[in-house]
């Protein structure tokens, strides 16, 4: 999968790399938002592609940090916006059909269990953040502290992958194979783990009920 996504987006980063300097900075800060709202867009990679300009010394390395942190927080933030407004409406089967429902609902439980842990977490869970930000709106959580603890988020994952673009130089591409497995990951650690503490939860309850 994401040969293919490389595949499709060779063009666009040579076409990046191409650009005038500041036009190169629109981009980024275009795509880190857009990765939030649109999340087929490989945000990610396109911020490592970011470190490894700054590595040529096409781009600063500070403000390829700097625009991707704003993007992605802007972006998550516009999610929840839009959570918040639809609410419970965003889970109507006949609406918003393109939607992971089921997503939605699991996240809706994550939250509940670990509150604003998730948030702080987001940008590390690469399969569910757009999810993330639609149910902590839905939920209701408090605008500014998600704000904050969705910005902390992005900015210690992009100073992560921007420096490992700088870093390996040519090599930029390895370091997304890396991402998607990372993601895959961590997302059915997540799942995993949710489901071990509805399991514990459910037996206390049973264990409760047997001893009344």
């Amino acid at each position: 999968m994401f040969d293919f996504l490389v595949e499709i987006f060779s063009n666009f980063f040579d076409w990046m790399g191409s650009l005038p300097t500041l036009w190169v900075y629109v981009t980024l800060l275009i795509i880190a938002y857009g990765e939030n709202v649109v999340p087929p867009i490989p945000g990610d990679l396109v911020i490592v592609f970011g470190g490894y300009l700054a590595a040529t010394g096409q781009l600063s390395l500070t403000l390829v940090f700097i625009l991707a942190t704003i993007g992605g927080s802007l972006g998550f933030m516009t999610m929840f916006v839009w959570g918040w407004r639809l609410g419970d409406a965003l889970l109507d089967p006949d609406r918003f059909k393109w939607l992971p429902k089921d997503k939605i609902v699991k996240v809706s439980g994550w939250l509940k269990r670990w509150g604003y842990g998730i948030i702080l977490a987001n940008r590390f869970l690469s399969g569910a953040r757009s999810v993330i930000s639609l149910a902590a709106g839905m939920a209701q959580m408090k605008p500014w502290n998600v704000f904050l603890y969705a910005t902390f988020s992005a900015a210690v994952w992009t100073a992560l992958i921007a420096y490992l673009g700088y870093v390996v130089g040519d090599n930029w591409r390895i370091i997304g194979s890396y991402l998607q497995i990372y993601g895959r990951i961590m997302f059915w650690l997540m799942v995993s783990g949710a489901v071990i503490w509805y399991f514990v939860r459910w037996r206390k309850r049973k264990e409760t009920v047997n001893l009344d």
